[in-house]
């Protein structure tokens, strides 16, 4: 008797059968997604401005309080520590969106009907904060913090650009090279070291983060930091009013195919109003998961491919996943007990 029949009769065919089938126990990490690891980085970048306004103009020095050099936001450099996390390989589809919209009847989006931009492959655009928070929301994700979005373009050696440090104008879409978005699979020699596709050009991302400029300056947030939260307003007679949103605007990163070249840093930050679904017809998103370890579930997840590997008849693949599930859970029978009939199964 075939080992695959003892597992039939053990399991049922209707339950052996669905998990033949069912993908989500196929893999570690979830599908289209990536692991970042936890740890430390250096987020933000320092710079070093000189400039002497005393011999501007009154105008000069006017047009220069409000220039980037000026309104330096990307820094001081930072050490931050984040928990690991899931990361969407690509940004998230008008193909994914559809399926979005016909499951939950969400509104469609800004440039649903323009042909340039409504291909299935290419990154949804014109959806303003909220509706990237509703997808996250509807797919079991949510939306990724400022930075991780920075670890995951950055990767474990800090680079400038997802790539690495040098700027390298094919591996990314930007600067209207294209009159429009490129597929969210497009330019794989841009990707981050983590896999990600597309930090760099193609559409600006929504984060989680309110927008602060001087919030590197002086947040105090070094493990898992959300974004500036509250502002509280002190007086000689205490604490002034009700905590409100410190910010009005929300964080997009990544720059967009229409932006330029400087826009396309890993450190680059820029704003916008979380109902705007239309600035520069380039907003569109990517959502991020927590890893939850679980030795658990993670054992559960290897047993439950050494029996569909069985069911292909791959006893070698199933040794290996079953091997892996008593490595996370040694105590458990059930575990060895079909390692046994795998290792008799090989041994005929």
């Amino acid at each position: 008797m075939k080992i695959k029949n003892k597992v039939y009769q053990s399991f049922g065919v209707l339950a052996v059968t669905a998990l033949l089938s069912t993908t989500a126990w196929a893999a570690d990490v979830p599908e289209d997604m990536a692991l970042v690891p936890g740890g430390s980085f250096l987020m933000g970048v320092d710079k070093s401005v000189q400039v002497d306004t005393k011999k501007m103009t009154a105008r000069q020095r006017l047009k220069y309080a409000v220039s980037r050099e000026a309104f330096h936001d990307e820094g001081p450099a930072h050490m931050i520590i984040l928990d690991p996390y899931y990361m969407d390989k690509h940004e998230v589809s008008n193909r994914h969106y559809g399926e979005f919209i016909k499951a939950t009847g969400h509104p469609a989006p800004a440039y649903w009907d323009d042909h340039k931009r409504n291909k299935p492959d290419q990154p949804v655009s014109g959806v303003n904060w909220h509706d990237a928070k509703a997808y996250c929301s509807w797919a079991n994700k949510r939306l990724p913090t400022e930075a991780e979005w920075e670890k995951a373009a950055r990767g474990p050696e800090g680079f400038k650009y997802p790539w690495g440090n040098d700027f390298e104008a094919t591996k990314a879409n930007f600067g209207r090279k294209q009159e429009f978005t490129a597929n969210v699979d497009s330019y794989p020699e841009g990707k981050s070291p983590y896999g990600l596709y597309n930090m760099a050009g193609n559409v600006f991302e929504w984060v989680q983060d309110w927008y602060a400029p001087d919030y590197y300056k002086f947040s105090q947030d070094v493990r898992n930091p959300q974004g500036p939260q509250y502002v509280i307003s002190i007086s000689k007679g205490g604490l002034k009013g009700a905590a409100k949103p410190a910010g009005k605007k929300k964080v997009i990163r990544g720059g967009s195919w229409f932006a330029p070249h400087q826009s396309v840093t890993t450190t680059h930050r820029f704003w916008n109003d979380p109902m705007n679904n239309s600035y520069g017809i380039g907003l569109g998103f990517r959502c991020a998961m927590n890893f939850e370890p679980d030795e658990q579930k993670r054992a559960r997840s290897f047993y439950m491919k050494a029996l569909i590997y069985i069911g292909a008849e791959k006893y070698q693949k199933a040794n290996e996943s079953i091997g892996m599930a008593i490595k996370s859970a040694p105590k458990n029978k059930e575990y060895q007990a079909l390692k046994k009939l795998i290792e008799k199964e090989l041994t005929r």
